[in-house]
């Protein structure tokens, strides 16, 4: 059964965090840095939550908060939903269906070694179905 270790093998081993304190722009710009859609926000050395570019625009555009003015603590996802390099790939697609979420950090002996998205899982899953299908040759296709 595939597992989560297999999907952080092919993908950035980079956990990007912003402090609590943080204004959302600080954020929003290290988003677009980084080319994520979402960070784990921290304080004191401990993720608190997450915030994602689906809070700000939830929360924040929708109502009137200015970005440079409002803190991320504010708008973040305050429950992390955690899973382990040995979950099953399909045990990530319950979580992300049932808590209606994007993005999971993957947690080892106490230490986040890895944020997994959705998009993550569906180009793993993906992958692996074209993978096993079997080669087609157009030219001999009915």
């Amino acid at each position: 059964m595939p597992t989560v270790k297999e999907i952080l093998t092919r993908i950035s081993g980079d956990v990007w965090h912003i402090d609590s304190e943080a204004t959302v722009v600080e954020a929003l710009e290290l988003l677009r840095e980084r080319d994520v859609g979402a960070v784990l926000v921290v304080k004191h050395n401990k993720a608190i939550g997450v915030f994602s570019e689906r809070d700000y625009a939830r929360k924040g555009i929708l109502d009137g908060k200015k970005a440079q003015e409002t803190k991320v603590s504010e708008l973040m996802t305050p429950s992390v939903i955690y899973v382990s390099p040995n979950q099953s790939i399909e045990e990530c697609i319950s979580i992300l269906t049932e808590k209606g979420i994007r993005h999971l950090p993957v947690v080892e002996e106490k230490e986040i070694v890895g944020v997994i998205s959705i998009r993550d899982v569906l180009k793993y899953v993906t992958d692996q179905h074209e993978a096993a299908a079997p080669a087609t040759d157009p030219a001999t296709d009915p």
